[in-house]
């Protein structure tokens, strides 16, 4: 959908397309939620005629009795029928250009009858009235799409659950469903969330062009409403997933929980299940990359070398932070995104020959339309054979993220004792502990005997036993902590060092006023009675 967005947005500059071009981008328009429904652009006539609307010369009436007229002075007629529309695509398809006068291959003109009034269009306006879509209603026209497809995501999730209740009134089913039923709000809420970061770029597009363009009040306030409202929601899921990895940071080192720990995992997954476990934050550039394209093409609107230029920096961007990093699980998921991103830098490079600033000829930019056509249209074949082949391999992999995590689980029910957590975690962090035979308890934490790594390394023996981070989680304080150390210290001195932390602390407190407060009990360290196992 994304793709489809792309090409889209590629024929809403306003620079002068060729006739064959400005058709082909047109067939994207659904990406973008712009359906041709006559009863759903009436009804947003009467609302914006209640609102502040002029529907004079902006309205779907209006639009069925006039003849567009585009920049490079071809045109075009709303009402034409599907049969019509087709035969004229393929008669401008041979037509040739003399003295910049558009004839078709028997001589005649291609354009419309001119008994209907002219209406000129440029731009955005140009690419939503050639499908009978006011540009006035533009926006409501996305809102209203958006609008029924939330509506049948909520009943049909819902109806889901119904029959998952009386499936299981009836009988036992599959335990893949289970899931499912205890968290169908979960999951209707993350489908929402998801539509909402599919359609955020072109949301942002139609939002700002609505308030340069449109005329109905209450359209505007829907429009800043609900862009703040899809903004806030992406904002507020960038932070939790922000704050999370710090924390995860903070407590082992990396951000490895966000893949690994389940519900973790559930929660934020379609923010960056596609990208690997070092590059979980590519969907922040992501969105920013959305937004900047929504605000580029509506700010420049009628300014055809602002907005691809515009365009062509953003695209480049992306392209670089693409071949920088490589973020993908897989070579193959680089390798499509790395292609694709050069394909969308080609294009807005090929629409720098339809600014009329250039003044390229009318022949070169038919030949660079039809080369634009075969470009696009070829990547997006390639791309369909590609989400099939990768859907039949998503039924019979696993995502490989989910794979480890569940090979991690069942590890962990073999052997709980090898995935202790450690007692100053808020997640589950698998680590090796040591032999049952050299290990303590306290409180559920682990206090173990290493000489030879324990200190040095910070592992999980008495090094790990003795970070102040754990101690103080106990209530232990500094001067125990020192205590703690000098006397494993010391015990590493030779077969006669080997002493109990009671006998080390009774000598080092005789130089050392006791710890204010509550003077917890000392754990049982005496390594004297393991040494003989």
């Amino acid at each position: 959908m994304w793709w489809f967005q792309g090409m889209a947005m590629n024929g809403m500059h306003s620079v002068n397309y060729p006739t064959i071009y400005r058709s082909f981008a047109r067939n994207f328009a659904f990406s973008t939620g712009l359906i041709p429904w006559s009863g759903l652009q009436k009804t947003i006539d009467s609302f914006r005629s209640h609102t502040g609307g002029n529907l004079t010369a902006d309205s779907y009436e209006y639009l069925q009795n006039v003849t567009l007229v585009f920049d490079d002075g071809s045109s075009t007629s709303t009402t034409s029928s599907v049969a019509r529309r087709g035969l004229e695509l393929f008669i401008r398809d041979f037509s040739t250009t003399i003295n910049g006068t558009t004839t078709g291959s028997d001589g005649n003109s291609t354009f419309v009858s001119s008994s209907k009034e002219s209406h000129l269009v440029s731009g955005i306006q140009a690419y939503v009235e050639q499908l009978s879509i006011p540009d006035g209603n533009t926006f409501m026209t996305l809102f209203l799409v958006w609008a029924i497809l939330i509506a049948a995501i909520v009943v049909g999730i819902l109806l889901f659950k119904v029959v998952l209740e009386a499936w299981a009134l009836l009988g036992s089913f599959p335990k893949s469903l289970t899931t499912f039923r205890k968290e169908y709000w979960r999951v209707m809420a993350q489908t929402i969330t998801s539509l909402v970061l599919l359609l955020y770029g072109v949301w942002t597009l139609y939002c700002i062009f609505q308030f340069t363009r449109g005329d109905s009040w209450a359209a505007k306030v829907v429009a800043g409403v609900t862009l703040a409202i899809f903004t806030a929601l992406l904002a507020f899921y960038t932070w939790q997933i922000i704050s999370t990895v710090r924390k995860l940071k903070h407590m082992s080192g990396d951000a490895a929980a966000l893949y690994e720990n389940k519900e973790t995992w559930k929660k934020y997954k379609i923010f960056y299940e596609n990208y690997k476990k070092s590059y979980w934050w590519l969907f922040i550039p992501v969105i920013v990359y959305m937004f900047a394209k929504g605000c580029v093409l509506a700010a420049g609107d009628g300014h055809g070398m602002v907005q691809t230029i515009g365009q062509l920096a953003i695209e480049i961007l992306m392209l670089g932070l693409l071949l920088w990093n490589r973020p993908y699980m897989r070579k193959s998921g680089n390798w499509i995104n790395i292609i694709i991103q050069v394909v969308r830098v080609l294009s807005v490079v090929c629409i720098l020959m339809f600014v009329e600033e250039f003044h390229v000829a009318q022949t070169t930019k038919t030949v660079t339309g039809v080369v634009l056509i075969g470009v696009q249209g070829g990547l997006t074949a390639v791309l369909a054979i590609l989400i099939m082949v990768n859907s039949i391999i998503a039924c019979c992999k696993e995502n490989p993220h989910r794979k480890r995590r569940k090979a991690a689980e069942k590890a962990m029910s073999r052997d709980p004792e090898a995935f202790e957590n450690d007692a100053f975690l808020t997640e589950p962090q698998p680590y090796k502990s040591t032999p049952p035979r050299q290990e303590k308890r306290l409180s559920g934490s682990t206090l173990a005997y290493e000489p030879y790594r324990g200190v040095a390394e910070g592992g999980a023996g008495i090094g790990a036993a003795t970070r102040p981070e754990t101690l103080n989680r106990f209530g232990l304080g500094r001067e125990y902590s020192q205590d703690l150390l000098i006397s494993s210290a010391a015990s590493m001195g030779g077969k006669s060092g080997y002493r109990s932390v009671s006998q080390g602390r009774s000598e080092t407190s005789r130089s050392r006023s006791p710890p204010r407060g509550r003077q917890p009990k000392l754990p049982d360290l005496d390594f004297d009675r393991h040494r003989g196992r």
